[in-house]
């Protein structure tokens, strides 16, 4: 079993949850992002946006590896940043478009 962090950009939360469950299912302890309840992002105070990236960082470090969900190899500013923290950390690193179905 490895514990993964999921990444990714929100425009693929339908993908995200998806690959998810089905790497949970192959008895994988994945480490979700957490998924905003409010319609307006901007509606988060820059000390809340904070605290959810350090948050998201403390996951990453505690995983084996990361899941990079990268829906048409799309992968924002955020997401690259988690990667080069992965990286720095030595944790390995999956791409969503390497899985084989």
């Amino acid at each position: 079993m490895k514990i993964i962090t999921v990444c990714g950009s929100l425009k693929f939360t339908e993908e995200i949850m998806q690959i998810t469950e089905k790497m949970t299912l192959q008895g994988n302890c994945m480490l979700g992002i957490t998924y905003p309840t409010k319609s307006d992002l901007h509606a988060y105070s820059e000390a809340e946006k904070d605290m959810l990236g350090k948050m998201h960082k403390e996951k990453i470090k505690i995983s084996d590896a990361i899941l990079v969900v990268n829906v048409g190899n799309y992968i924002g500013t955020t997401t690259e940043s988690e990667i080069a923290y992965a990286k720095a950390l030595s944790k390995e690193i999956i791409y969503y478009t390497d899985i084989v179905e």
